[in-house]
């Protein structure tokens, strides 16, 4: 009995992405309102050289962008960034509270148990897909609620 539930706990564990030195691991989404949702992971460098995170990309919503978290006037808001480092033989680490890809304007809710594919764009000129699981209130890295994206609406 333990050995299926193993196996079919597998099942749900995406493999990680690798594009050479680059790789994604624990990668998910999650749904913060019908018009929006983030993506949460860790890309690891284990080349010698720094590289950038530059663009995301994917076809769940009318705009996909890199975030982060910036606080102002002891307020956390969400901003838009331009790239987001991952430095040589480390990490950056995409999660609540920090930097993590945004959808705005999904063209439908995701849904949990749904996948779908993201393209990572490195300002190296490589690039990964990957594929993410929309996971559930509770599901996840320990994060709960949701993305204080507050209402945002398709154009």
């Amino acid at each position: 009995m333990f050995r299926i539930l193993a196996v079919a706990a597998l099942a749900f564990v995406a493999p990680p992405a690798v594009a050479a030195d680059l790789s994604v691991t624990d990668a998910y989404a999650r749904s913060g309102n019908p018009n929006t949702a983030a993506a949460f992971m860790s890309v690891a460098n284990a080349g010698d050289t720094p590289d950038r995170l530059v663009e995301a990309r994917s076809d769940v919503a009318r705009k996909t962008e890199l975030h982060t978290h910036v606080i102002s006037d002891g307020i956390a808001r969400m901003r838009p960034v331009d790239a987001i480092e991952v430095p040589a033989g480390g990490e950056a680490r995409l999660e609540r509270g920090g930097d993590h890809v945004m959808f705005i304007g999904l063209h439908e809710p995701l849904a949990p148990g749904e996948t779908f594919p993201l393209e990572l764009v490195f300002e190296s000129g490589r690039s990964l897909t990957v594929e993410l699981t929309v996971e559930g209130p509770g599901d996840g890295m320990g994060h709960g609620g949701g993305m204080g994206h507050g209402g945002a609406a398709p154009e």
